[in-house]
């Protein structure tokens, strides 16, 4: 099988020690879980580095957020394919991108890009197509309520990244399972909500190419939602927890299948196993503990 991690909103603070308690505990258990469940890269969801992402490439948030504290035995040279978030944008994303050229594990080759991967033991690929909401969509403050983002900063830039999506989605046709990412969600009954911007320019495409999945963060919790034959993947417990659904009404009725965000809990995140004849999402929290899976079907 191929098996990754997907995390989001996993940034440490800026004040020392750079880290919360709950990255660190998040940290642990993927460690463990990469060992038992496997783990061929980690997908980071955005929000990287709170609150307001790096200063350049050399900054000492890389070592003191990221390289010191994703040390468990089962993480030893497992690559990291990276997203920027809002509160990367926040900062200087173009360091994120350079900081490829530091570390061995850090991959985040260009704002946008896609993954072939192969599904090992057959024919089968799966595309992972990673996107940078931010460009798409605008910035919003990750902390304000209902801060829909507030339209792309650069249009001619968000119709490229765009331009390029349908591509990519038109050539990933053949593939058994097309996953696509970004930190902005879709869906979610949280404090954020739906994005707007994203129910008009990304929900369409993910319904008419048959798309398996779409994985975000953004909302600080864990969700499941499922619409229109798409799985909404929605990881974004690796630093805070918040539990509050505000939007349960903004969401397709019985859409929500499950949902995660006691302050009291350590952290969470997911993992993905896809195997020619299944894909199979598990929600862990911190802990190790098993807490939804669920199982989508090959396109």
């Amino acid at each position: 099988a191929l098996t990754f991690l997907a995390l989001g909103d996993w940034g440490g603070l800026p004040d020392p020690p750079f880290v919360t308690p709950r990255e660190v505990a998040t940290a642990a258990a993927m460690g463990h879980t990469a060992t038992e469940l496997g783990s061929d890269f980690v997908l980071a969801l955005g929000d990287n580095f709170y609150y307001e992402g790096v200063r350049d490439e050399w900054d000492p948030r890389f070592q003191d957020t990221f390289e010191r504290v994703f040390v468990s035995p089962g993480l030893r040279g497992v690559p990291w394919y990276v997203m920027a978030g809002n509160h990367d944008h926040a900062g200087n994303v173009t360091a994120q991108l350079r900081y490829s050229h530091h570390s061995p594990r850090w991959h985040f080759p260009h704002p946008y890009y896609s993954l072939r991967l192969h599904i090992p033991g057959s024919n089968s690929s799966a595309r992972l197509l990673v996107l940078d909401t931010v460009l798409l969509c605008g910035h919003t403050d990750d902390f304000g309520v209902g801060d829909d983002p507030g339209g792309p900063r650069d249009a001619a830039a968000a119709s490229a990244h765009l331009a390029w999506l349908r591509a990519q989605l038109e050539a990933a046709e053949g593939a058994r399972y097309v996953l696509v990412a970004g930190h902005y969600p879709v869906w979610s009954v949280a404090k954020h909500g739906p994005t707007p911007c994203l129910l008009r320019l990304l929900r369409p495409l993910l319904r008419r190419h048959r798309v398996t999945a779409y994985l975000c963060g953004h909302d600080h919790n864990l969700q499941y939602l499922e619409e229109g034959g798409v799985g909404y993947i929605l990881s974004g417990a690796g630093n805070f927890l918040e539990d509050s659904r505000p939007h349960e009404g903004s969401v397709p009725a019985g859409s929500l299948r499950f949902f995660f965000g006691p302050p009291s809990a350590p952290g969470g995140f997911a993992h993905l196993r896809l195997e020619p004849h299944a894909a199979t999402v598990t929600f862990l929290e911190s802990t190790g503990r098993v807490l939804h899976r669920v199982t989508l079907p090959p396109r």
